[in-house]
């Protein structure tokens, strides 16, 4: 498969279907290279992408992530194989260990080691490739990846990893640490808004769920903000960090930014300017490729 530079990152459980449709073709029809979407509430993520691939001719559907404690592995490996082959080619599965709460809380399971079940997840998906539909070659695997060992584990493993709530600082460190070859496909919030206080103000309300989650404050405070920069909402060097927003040039720049530091592809996300749960499709069409 070959990714373009530029895609997008989508929630997508608060759109009907025909919403999702528009989204969809409307990313195709600007050139964006791939759609991704998450697995946490609402649309089971192989159905979504069933769907969407099928209202689609050239986009690459990517799930962002697909939860492993929603699945086994082999209905995983299969349903990976099923979508690749009947649309093509076009479908990337981002695999993620998710978050204790949601699996243990929502689910129903027990969380495990996250690095530990990973590999053992993705040992079952190569034991089931053998009862899977048969393809040319093997379609393309992502790891949701913050800390070292999982990030290790997807440049060995699989095509590469999908970092999520990250600065340009942890690409260059994620670049480093997987080598040349390896896809690092970064998520990058964009908010075009020009005011501080009002940005701040969106930012401090779409990072809310995951200053709450250990996995990503581990990981921000690994790059380097304090607890108290995590505190009360994010500070303004945190929220400045996590989420590019002003004018289309100063969002560009920060795409830049990544690309500079080795991602491999940068899928926005493009926060609603009135904080709804919902793309800012004005943003789409400005900052298309």
């Amino acid at each position: 498969m070959k990714l373009g530079k530029l895609g997008v990152w989508s929630p997508t459980d608060v759109l009907t279907g025909p919403e999702l449709v528009d989204l969809a073709q409307r990313t195709e029809r600007l050139g964006y290279a791939a759609l991704w979407y998450p697995e946490a509430r609402g649309h089971e993520a192989f159905a979504l992408g069933s769907f969407l691939l099928s209202h689609t001719e050239r986009l690459i559907l990517a799930t962002g992530i697909a939860n492993i404690y929603a699945r086994d592995a082999v209905t995983a490996r299969l349903g990976q194989h099923t979508l690749a082959k009947l649309s093509g080619g076009r479908f990337i599965l981002g695999l993620g260990v998710s978050h204790a709460p949601i699996v243990e809380g929502l689910r129903g399971h027990t969380y495990g080691k996250p690095v530990a079940t990973m590999r053992a997840y993705l040992d079952g998906m190569e034991q089931a490739s053998a009862i899977a539909p048969a393809l040319p070659e093997p379609p393309p695997t992502v790891l949701a990846a913050l800390g070292p060992n999982m990030t290790t584990l997807g440049a060995e493993r699989t095509a590469g990893i999908h970092p999520y709530c990250v600065p340009p600082e942890h690409t260059a460190w994620a670049r480093k640490r997987v080598g040349a070859k390896a896809w690092v496909c970064v998520e990058q919030k964009v908010l075009r808004v020009k005011d501080a206080a009002k940005a701040h103000a969106v930012a401090r309300q779409a990072l809310a769920p995951y200053l709450a989650m250990p996995n990503y404050r581990n990981n921000w405070l690994r790059l380097g903000f304090s607890e108290a920069e995590l505190a009360d909402g994010g500070s303004e060097r945190f929220l400045n960090a996590m989420v590019a927003w002003g004018d289309d040039a100063a969002i560009r720049e920060r795409i830049r930014q990544h690309l500079d530091a080795g991602a491999s592809h940068v899928c926005i996300q493009p926060l609603h300017p009135g904080g709804e749960r919902r793309p800012d499709l004005a943003a789409l069409e400005a900052l298309a490729p």
